[in-house]
């Protein structure tokens, strides 16, 4: 990678760290203070405090990751580094997706509106349901990071046995197995995103649909709960780019096993990784009136805009 290269990736990869630590600590510090000082914690905002702590160490992960890529990208794909780093990124990114996908699942129940009966079921179920998926979500973060043991039993092996002249056909085979296990092991992402698209889906169909009969019924298009729904679809449409972009990454990132430029593939898959953790903060920001309004007072903006009583689209 050129110095140019370098110094573009490091002052990007730092803007995004910035941004994605302001608006992630901005959320802990401020869900936090108003847990400890009223003793209750809603459900949302616990999923809320505890995926902007997961992105926290997510950026600090990644900060760390994309650090060694650039100044020692030897020393980050050997040994025991390369294996620290993919078990806590493994826990710490899965994590993250499994409390996405629970706050989808949860603002989905909450705001859409259908009469079928297992629709109906689950609403009346959500609280405890939405527990269960987080207690699910911890341990399908401890099992993707300990199927990772496979992995590294199945480097260490092509590793010693590398350079060797007599095994140089099977160690080639060795290493295509792991770095076929290694693509297959981005599959663990594939639940959370079917989750959150069929939330995205049905909640987006349920907002449109009230939209539309509120037009047809002739209410005002400046009516309070039109503009309420018609934000809500353009927060839940940017968060849905986000997270689709996000899965991009494992990809670009996964197709750097098979091409020869892998250092450059890594640092822009490292990019757009660390660009949905940063991003998403501020969506759930707006997206919250509580946050919002505290942001908005904290910049000293106009508070006209939302006032302290109003509620916001996901305020649950």
């Amino acid at each position: 990678m050129s110095e140019l290269n370098k110094c573009v990736f490091l002052v990007l990869s730092a803007a995004q760290f910035i941004l994605g630590m302001l608006g992630n600590g901005f959320i802990v510090v401020v869900n936090g203070s108003s847990w400890f000082k009223n003793k209750t914690v809603s459900l949302s905002d616990f999923i809320i405090t505890n995926l902007a702590l997961s992105r926290i160490v997510l950026l600090c992960i990644l900060s760390v990751d994309g650090i060694l890529t650039v100044f020692s990208y030897k020393m980050h794909d050997e040994g025991i580094v390369m294996q620290i780093i993919d078990i806590f990124w493994t826990f710490t990114n899965h994590l993250s997706i499994w409390l996405a996908t629970c706050l989808s699942v949860l603002y989905c129940l909450k705001i859409a509106s259908f009469s079928h009966p297992t629709f109906l079921w689950l609403k009346w179920r959500v609280s405890r349901m939405i527990i269960q998926m987080i207690l699910g979500a911890l341990l399908l973060s401890c099992a993707s990071a300990l199927s990772l043991v496979h992995e590294f039993k199945m480097y260490s092996v092509f590793i010693r046995m590398d350079g060797t002249a007599n095994v140089t056909e099977y160690v080639r085979k060795k290493r295509n197995e792991y770095k076929l296990v290694h693509v297959l092991g981005t599959l663990w992402n594939l639940p959370p995103l079917v989750v959150s698209l069929a939330s995205y889906f049905l909640l987006i169909l349920s907002l449109g649909r009230h939209t539309r009969q509120m037009q047809q019924s002739g209410a005002s298009s400046r009516d309070q709960s039109t503009k309420a729904h018609k934000r809500a679809i353009k927060i839940i449409f940017s968060v849905l780019l986000l997270f689709l972009l996000y899965f991009l990454a494992f990809l670009i990132t996964s197709s750097s096993y098979f091409i020869s430029e892998t250092e450059m593939v890594k640092t822009i898959g490292e990019l757009i990784t660390m660009f949905y953790p940063a991003g998403h903060s501020f969506i759930l920001i707006l997206g919250n009136n509580k946050l919002k309004h505290m942001f908005v007072g904290m910049l000293r903006c106009e508070s006209g805009h939302l006032k302290p009583g109003s509620k916001g689209p996901f305020s649950l």
